[in-house]
C-alpha cells in the first residue's frame, strides 16, 4: 500500500489544521497553565497559526465538497504555503534575536535602563513588565520554543506545499 493515495490536498489541509491547532493550544498551555508568558516575537510568531487555521478550515470544507473545485482547492493551499512560510520566517528571526544573530525589536530586547533612584526603581516595577525577546523563557529537547515554532512551521509549509502539488483530487 503506497502512503501516495493518502496525499491529497484534503488530507493536507487536514493535517495543517490539525497540527496548527495543535501548535495553538500547546502555546495556550504553556502560558496559561505553566505561566510561561510570551514575549511580543511569540504572539506576533503566533498570528501564521492564527489565520493558518482559519485557512485549512476552509480548505478542508471546500475539499470535502462532492465536487470541490481543483483550483480553489490548490489556491487555498498555495496561500497556506505562504502563510506557512511567513511564519516560518518569523520563527527564523526570533531565533537569531535569542541567539543574538539579530538585532530585536527595541521594546523587547536591549540594555535595561538602571534607574538613577531607588524611587525611580520601585516604579518602575510597577509600571514595566516586559517579557525579553531575546531570552530563551523555555527549551524543549534542546530547543527554544522560537526554534521548535521555526521547525512545525517549515513542517506545515512543506505539508501545505505537498496538498496544492498533489494530483489527486
Amino acid at each position: 500500500m503506497s502512503l501516495h493515495r493518502f496525499v491529497t490536498p484534503r488530507s493536507m489541509a487536514l493535517l495543517v489544521l490539525i497540527s496548527s491547532l495543535a501548535t495553538i493550544l500547546g502555546a495556550w498551555f504553556i502560558e496559561l497553565v505553566l505561566g510561561i508568558k510570551p514575549c511580543h516575537l511569540c504572539l506576533i510568531g503566533r498570528m501564521p497559526h492564527y489565520a493558518g487555521i482559519a485557512i485549512a478550515l476552509l480548505a478542508v470544507f471546500v475539499t470535502g465538497r462532492s465536487s470541490p473545485s481543483p483550483s480553489i482547492s490548490r489556491a487555498l493551499l498555495a496561500v497556506l504555503t505562504l502563510v506557512f512560510l511567513t511564519g516560518t520566517a518569523i520563527a527564523v528571526y526570533h531565533s537569531g534575536v535569542e541567539f543574538g544573530v539579530f538585532q530585536g525589536p527595541t521594546d523587547c530586547t536591549g540594555a535595561i535602563e538602571k534607574p538613577v533612584a531607588i524611587q525611580d526603581f520601585l516604579k518602575q516595577l510597577e509600571t514595566v513588565k516586559v517579557v525579553r525577546c531575546d531570552e530563551v523563557a523555555m527549551r524543549i529537547f534542546g530547543l527554544s520554543l522560537a526554534s521548535w515554532n521555526a521547525v512545525i512551521c517549515a513542517g506545515l509549509t512543506l505539508l501545505a506545499a505537498i496538498g496544492m502539488a498533489s494530483k489527486r483530487a
